[in-house]
């Protein structure tokens, strides 16, 4: 399988990053991945008071965060950044970090304005991968009563181009012609009952 095409180079290295999670060692852990990205400015929170603060009075080229922090969570934190922040602050990209990585949770994170949600253990592979997404995102930033974020409909769109993964022209819209015979309603049947298994 051929490898994916990926940008020649790829500089982090004047980038500033907000990294917030409750939990020292996933956010010492964090910091290590980044300090390997070359990224050289980071700022670290354990509470999400302290990452509003920063918020307020630095330039943060992107924020990653624990979904499950005490008090105000990420998803919180999210709507915050997106509604009550002004431009440019509010367009900001959210990485929002989970254990769980149930649909439930994708979706809230989704709904609260995340440009991503991304499951622990972390690797550096899909973190870089996620970062260079945004990159070359092009979704719209979607502002209105009930939502403001990043355009939800990714799925439809798929991945940038040339980023690994399925885009929505990836499958062809009509299903063609037959090429072979329908089959029997007896034989669709014995399809789907249970099979006894001898042991």
């Amino acid at each position: 399988m051929a490898r994916p095409p990926t940008p020649e180079r790829v500089n982090l290295a004047r980038s500033t990053v907000l990294l917030v999670d409750h939990n020292q060692k996933s956010l010492d852990m964090l910091s290590s991945i980044f300090h390997g990205f070359g990224v050289k400015q980071q700022m670290k929170c354990g509470s999400t008071q302290d990452a509003i603060s920063i918020m307020q009075t630095r330039d943060v080229d992107l924020v990653l965060i624990d979904c499950s922090m005490p008090g105000m969570d990420g998803y919180d934190f999210t709507k915050w950044l997106r509604r009550e922040t002004p431009p440019p602050v509010r367009y900001t990209p959210v990485i929002l970090l989970t254990g769980h990585a149930a649909q439930s949770k994708v979706h809230k994170g989704r709904d609260c304005g995340a440009s991503f949600v991304v499951t622990k253990p972390l690797t550096p592979t899909v973190l870089l991968q996620r970062i260079l997404w945004l990159g070359a995102d092009e979704r719209q930033f979607v502002e209105c009563e009930t939502y403001v974020g990043p355009d939800r409909r990714v799925r439809n769109f798929g991945p940038p181009i040339g980023m690994p993964g399925r885009r929505d022209g990836d499958l062809s819209e009509t299903v063609g012609a037959a090429t072979e015979a329908n089959m029997d309603q007896s034989d669709i049947d014995m399809l789907m009952k249970p099979m006894k298994v001898s042991l």
